[in-house]
């Protein structure tokens, strides 16, 4: 589960960094001259977090 919220997350990236998702305590980004490297680990958590809440709810 938490590869497909990676994956999902990575997708999503330039929708979730216009909402100030991608700047969260955790979210690690490398910029060099010709590369920047995105890891969006806090980001990731919480969206975890509530989608295991969402899907919780759902299956009482």
């Amino acid at each position: 589960m938490f590869g497909s919220i990676i994956v999902a997350t990575s997708l999503l990236w330039p929708w979730l960094s216009r909402v100030g998702l991608g700047k969260l305590p955790g979210d690690v980004v490398i910029q060099r001259e010709n590369f920047t490297f995105y890891a969006p680990i806090g980001t990731g958590i919480l969206i975890s977090i509530v989608l295991s809440f969402v899907l919780w709810l759902l299956n009482r």
